[in-house]
């Protein structure tokens, strides 16, 4: 095995000397690189084919560097510290044998089949999310490829993959990864998650990653080993913070931004989905979010693709979706915890935790007309002021739902929507996201009424860690009144349970919400005034004892008119519809939108057509109890 010098004359990768982990360099092998600023002596060890060790250089900065011309995909290595100890590859690509086991050196070639995929616009977004062990009785990447074609015809456009940063074993929900540049080898790895891409875009999908920046996992985090990348100045509720704004910190910046671009440009994501902001603390002048969304947008012209950045917080600042010449971070758009909330509540009357902040349909009114419900008014949840006004933000900025991962799993039971409120509501919940003036997005399932819960799960090889694991869930309820048995997070069956049903999409009402899915989405993507979103053109009717709300949305001459009854009795309501014929598109009462014949079917279903001499004349309508309508003007 030749060992050569640092680098050749030119480097192998121009501009490259600091990306960490094993890079392939065409053509020449591959050169290793950590950053361990406060180590005298780093070695390669190469554990198979041959034991052998390799010393490694270091430069002014930090990095310790070391080029192997013969060096090949299949490869096993650790680095060795100071002669002492050894660890995993900080930015390992590839944990074959789980988090404490070597890294692998893996193939950087791939065939990619997506030269022409240019991705897609940020309004034509509709998003699936899903967690890649569940989705499939295999739980792996490649698994999820034969479903891309029921996606397809589904409707949506992107599919979001919950966190694959490995973990330890081979079930968790993502956020305890400990290696961000490794996709989950029991999920298939990186060539399993290159394979699905691949597939994605030829089939016209988008792909958007969960990751996690926040903090890092316990079990099989080693990286305060090599260097200062976490700081006790600040604290997360699920482990040390990382550090973006201390001393040294410009190389962790590097490490997570690097991360970013890997994820974009070798494995072809259009996005990242930033998990809990909130929780990132940096009193930098020029944040470290600022900084990846630079970064991110720079490679997305140099790639000529549409690449996004997805911020999720719960500070309801505007800042992260402003451009930096208004004082923001430049994300592209942000989950809005404010819509589901005040649309929860109105479904489902629950008042416990964070939802004692929120009254019901008349949050979902200003939730509608702003965007955020919490603008600056007092939280009972928070005890204190909470959020700032986002009407300056235009609807395509927000990411809305009625369920995803933490709504659901974050319940004892993990109960879905379609545990906790009838039939006709989960038609209703559909409606309100997928005609929203916002970009929406469902969690796996719930287009069909998926069964299955949604529960916690962990596969730590740690006794103490599963231990304070349980402990904490426990903790985490202290402020909700939820009844029944906490499931063991560690015990295998937990995380069986949640395993999809897609057979139940062939039968009865499943069936019949699995239509109207279709249906929401077609309707939402063919008709401009839900196409083209304008907050200036949206007017928004609350009738407060009605618990009834009334949209009218227009772009140009065409107008279109939601009604939404949350009651669960039929409503006499008078609306004050625009001059002009209108003609129903939509009623969820119809019979073609409930196939189960064990249910009484809703009889004396609305006109199909509605005259307004417009002006302050307004239109009688009896509204089906939990019942969404849709007219459009012709």
């Amino acid at each position: 095995m030749k060992n050569l010098p640092l680098f050749p004359e030119e480097p192998p990768i121009p501009g490259a000397a600091r990306i960490p982990g094993a890079i392939y360099n065409p053509g020449k092998g591959y050169s290793f690189t950590v950053w361990a600023p406060f180590l005298e002596k780093v070695q390669v060890h190469i554990i198979s084919p041959a034991n052998s060790f390799y010393p490694m250089q270091k430069d002014d900065s930090g990095y310790f560097h070391l080029f192997l011309e013969d060096a090949k995909p299949g490869w096993l290595y650790q680095f060795a510290l100071n002669r002492e100890k050894e660890y995993p590859d900080p930015a390992s690509r590839l944990q074959p044998e789980g988090v404490h086991g070597p890294s692998q050196i893996i193939d950087f070639n791939f065939e990619w089949k997506d030269k022409t995929w240019r991705g897609i616009p940020l309004e034509d977004y509709i998003l699936y999310e899903l967690h890649v062990g569940t989705f499939s009785r295999e739980g792996t990447f490649e698994a999820i490829i034969p479903k891309l074609k029921y996606l397809k015809d589904l409707g949506i456009s992107a599919i979001e993959l919950m966190p694959i940063a490995q973990f330890p074993g081979g079930r968790n929900w993502g956020y305890d990864g400990v290696y961000p540049y490794a996709a989950q080898n029991t999920y298939g790895g990186v060539k399993g998650l290159k394979k699905l891409v691949n597939a994605c875009h030829q089939a016209g999908l988008a792909v958007i990653l969960d990751v996690v920046y926040n903090h890092l996992g316990p079990e099989g985090n080693y990286l305060a080993n090599f260097a200062p990348y976490f700081t006790d100045h600040y604290k997360t509720p699920w482990g040390k913070a990382i550090n973006f704004d201390g001393a040294y910190s410009d190389e962790v910046r590097y490490y997570f931004i690097q991360n970013a671009l890997y994820w974009i440009r070798d494995c072809h994501l259009d996005g990242l989905r930033l998990d809990a902001l909130h929780s990132i603390v940096d009193t930098t002048a020029k944040p470290f979010l600022e900084e990846l969304a630079s970064a991110v947008h720079a490679e997305a012209e140099k790639l000529n693709r549409k690449i996004y950045l997805w911020a999720e917080t719960s500070l309801n600042d505007p800042r992260l979706i402003l451009p930096v010449d208004k004082g923001g971070f430049n994300l592209d758009a942000q989950w809005n915890d404010d819509f589901h909330h005040s649309l929860h509540t109105s479904l489902t009357l629950e008042k416990n935790g964070y939802y004692a902040d929120f009254q019901g349909i008349q949050d979902l009114a200003k939730a509608f007309h702003q965007g955020y419900v919490y603008t600056g008014e007092y939280s009972r949840f928070r005890k204190r002021k909470h959020g700032r006004s986002s009407k300056h933000i235009p609807f395509k900025k927000f990411v809305v739902f009625s369920q995803n991962h933490d709504q659901i799993g974050n319940r004892i039971l993990g109960e879905r929507l379609s545990h906790l409120v009838p039939f006709e509501k989960l038609k209703l919940a559909a409606a309100l996201v997928l005609l929203s003036p916002f970009i929406p997005l469902f969690f796996m399932g719930e287009e069909y009424g998926e069964t299955a819960p949604f529960q916690y799960f962990i596969s730590h090889q740690d006794p103490d860690l599963v231990q304070a694991v349980r402990k904490g869930r426990k903790a985490e309820f202290s402020s909700f009144s939820f009844k029944g048995e906490f499931p063991d997070p560690q015990h295998e069956e937990t995380f069986l349970k949640c395993k999809l049903h897609f057979e139940l999409a062939e039968k009865d009402n499943h069936a019949a919400l699995l239509n109207f899915y279709r249906k929401m989405i077609r309707f939402r993507t063919e008709h401009l005034p839900l196409k083209k979103f304008q907050k200036t053109a949206q007017k928004v009717f609350l009738l407060e004892k009605e618990k009834t709300l009334f949209i009218l949305q227009q772009h140009g001459e065409k107008k279109t008119a939601l009604i939404f009854n949350f009651s669960n009795r039929s409503e006499k309501v008078s609306l004050p519809f625009p001059k002009g014929m209108w003609k129903k598109m939509i009623d969820s009462s119809e019979k073609t939108w409930n196939l189960d014949s064990t249910r009484s079917q809703i009889s004396n279903p609305v006109q199909q057509r509605i005259k307004s001499s417009g002006g302050k004349k307004k239109i009688p309508l009896l509204i089906p109890f939990s019942t969404v309508l849709v007219f459009t003007k012709i």
